[in-house]
Parts: C-alpha cells; sequence; structure tokens
C-alpha cells in the first residue's frame, strides 16, 4: 500500500467496479479526461475494468482514498507499461467531485510516480491532458513533466476543436527533484 498523509492507493479489485462506474457515467469527471464522452453500461464498464484494468499484465491500477474519512475519491492507473523499454503512461481521475482542488491529484500523483520510478524501475513515464485543462496541465509542470508534444485540434470540447497535450517524465529529472 503506498499512503502519504493525505490518502493512500489501494490495488484495484473487482468491488470497485460498480463505484469507477458511477466515475465512468458522469460527464463532468470525465469531461477533462476521456477522449469519449458516452454513458456506458455496467457490462461495457465490466469489461473494460477486467481487461484494461484489473487483469492485465501491463496495467497496474489503484483506488484513490481519503484516509481521514476512508473514502473512495479516484483513481489512478499506470497502463501500457512496457518493461523492455522502461516507460509506461499515468492516468488519474478524481471521480468525486467533492475532491476537487484539494491536493488530491498532486498527492496521489506524487505517490504513483515514486512507485514507478522506484519500484517498477521505469526510465519515463508519460500522459495526455487536454489543453483546455489548465490545472492539470500546471500540475503536471510542477512535478517536472514536460510537453512532448501536441496532437493538434484532435478533440472535440466546449465547442472547439482542442489539442492534446503529449507530457513526459525521465527518471533522471523525476530523482533531480525528489
Amino acid at each position: 500500500m503506498f499512503e502519504n498523509e493525505k490518502l493512500y492507493l489501494k490495488k484495484v479489485e473487482e468491488s470497485d467496479i460498480d463505484l469507477y462506474h458511477s466515475w465512468r457515467n458522469n460527464i463532468d469527471v470525465m469531461k477533462t479526461t476521456s477522449p469519449f464522452l458516452d454513458i456506458y453500461t455496467l457490462e461495457d464498464t465490466k469489461n473494460f475494468f477486467k481487461n484494461v484494468i484489473l487483469n492485465s499484465q501491463n496495467s497496474h491500477g489503484y483506488i484513490i482514498v481519503d484516509k481521514s474519512r476512508e473514502i473512495s475519491i479516484g483513481i489512478i492507473s499506470l497502463v501500457n507499461i512496457d518493461f523492455k523499454n522502461r516507460n509506461c503512461e499515468m492516468i488519474i481521475d478524481i471521480g468525486n467531485k467533492d475532491y476537487w482542488g484539494g491536493g488530491y491529484g498532486k498527492s496521489s500523483t506524487s505517490l504513483i510516480l515514486s512507485y514507478a520510478f522506484n519500484e517498477l524501475n521505469m526510465h519515463k513515464v508519460y500522459l495526455k491532458v487536454f489543453s483546455f485543462n489548465d490545472k492539470a496541465i500546471n500540475l503536471y509542470k510542477k512535478l517536472g513533466f514536460k510537453e512532448e508534444g501536441r496532437n493538434r485540434e484532435a478533440i472535440y470540447r466546449n465547442g472547439l476543436y482542442q489539442d492534446i497535450i503529449n507530457m513526459g517524465l525521465l527518471e533522471n529529472e523525476y530523482k533531480e527533484m525528489n
């Protein structure tokens, strides 16, 4: 279990599917993180959860839990783990909107980065963020991520075509900051 003063990360389990399903079907939650805004059936979510998060050799998923209240508030995962080339993608959703802006994204990202670089021996962690998500972009920059490129006008949100920004953090950059 990974933890700090604010939260801990617990390995995802099948019992988390219903909670994840409620977050996945909340447009407010998904509009800043998911390229696909849709309403999913519980069966769709079960298949996604089991195939992508639970039973994949190439992903490690964790539920973010508020320590003080023992409430599950989001999910953070390392996916597309490539052990040969030592890189992976990080994804995060704070599903409980009551916890937005409270530092839980930063705290959980710091924990998962420590795990990626210090335990899994990754050389690079990368992510994708939408160009209109200024809070997330600023957070990732504070944590050392660098912009590596853009998929221009790749997503339609808020009545406009928006860029998807590709960001990465290298092992040496992480270690210099920590």
